[in-house]
């Protein structure tokens, strides 16, 4: 019986661009929430970079991380002020023009009919690289941009998962990942060679191992991922099998 073709791994990547976060004035909460929704939606979260306001620097990132995945999303740089230039640098990265999205203009123009009018600066957020879609915004009108597999987004998280919901379902992906855990009172040095014999053992699973400090003692949750739930049980199983022959208690669901 030919065996079934492996499932493809859809990729997406995050280009994280600002120098409040680079400078620590800001914490960044938009990599987890970003990497749960991919998740849901069939897509790996596989590489984050962070990248200050330098032209020159995000085209180089976005050049080199549109490439190497499926799809790359970024957050920040496409608000009002000068210094938020992500819609520039994504336009030179593909050699397109910015230009005024009509639709993002009429969106606005109503949003701030009774908020002091659209102004010069406010207009910046219907700028876009020639071609692009608009991705909806229901919570403070700016739209993120969509354009090739390129996802602009907020960088206010809130904001950036408005922005989410309305791409949900429209992106092409492959199978969800799904996961188990398998807590252990145990160093995880003592198992490495465990964990690497039982993750060979089981293929299309990964085993992450993340240890502990509490209760005066050290231990580890281990997280087993795959995309076939049969093939994540039966990993699961072995696991917990291995440790209890090895003399460690395994704890379903984590410690």
């Amino acid at each position: 019986m030919t065996a079934a073709p492996p499932t493809r791994i859809w990729t997406a990547a995050l280009l994280v661009i600002g120098d409040e976060i680079l400078s620590g004035r800001t914490q960044d909460r938009n990599i987890a929430q970003l990497a749960s929704w991919l998740q849901v939606q069939g897509i790996r979260l596989s590489e984050v970079r962070v990248v200050p306001d330098v032209e020159e620097r995000i085209v180089a990132a976005v050049n080199a991380l549109r490439t190497t995945h499926d799809y790359l999303f970024t957050t920040g740089g496409i608000g009002p002020t000068h210094d938020d230039i992500t819609v520039d640098a994504v336009a030179a990265a593909l050699g397109l023009k910015v230009v005024v999205h009509p639709e993002a203009r009429a969106v606005l123009e109503e949003y701030y009919r009774s908020r002091g009018g659209l102004t010069e600066a406010r207009l910046r957020m219907a700028r876009v690289p020639e071609g692009a879609e608009l991705i909806p915004n229901h919570l403070s009108a700016a739209p993120g941009i969509r354009i090739g597999n390129i996802h602009l987004l907020a960088g206010v998280p809130h904001i950036a998962a408005q922005m989410l919901d309305a791409l949900t379902g429209t992106l092409e992906g492959g199978a969800p990942l799904l996961s188990e855990t398998v807590g252990c009172w145990v160093a995880e040095s003592e198992v490495a060679d465990l964990l690497r014999d039982t993750e060979r053992a089981h293929e299309g699973c990964a085993i992450g191992s993340y240890p502990f400090f509490r209760e005066g003692r050290v231990g580890a949750n281990f997280v087993i991922r795959s995309t076939d739930p049969d093939r994540l049980r039966r990993c699961v199983e072995a696991l917990a099998e291995a440790l209890r022959s090895a003399g460690h208690a395994a704890t379903p669901g984590g410690i």
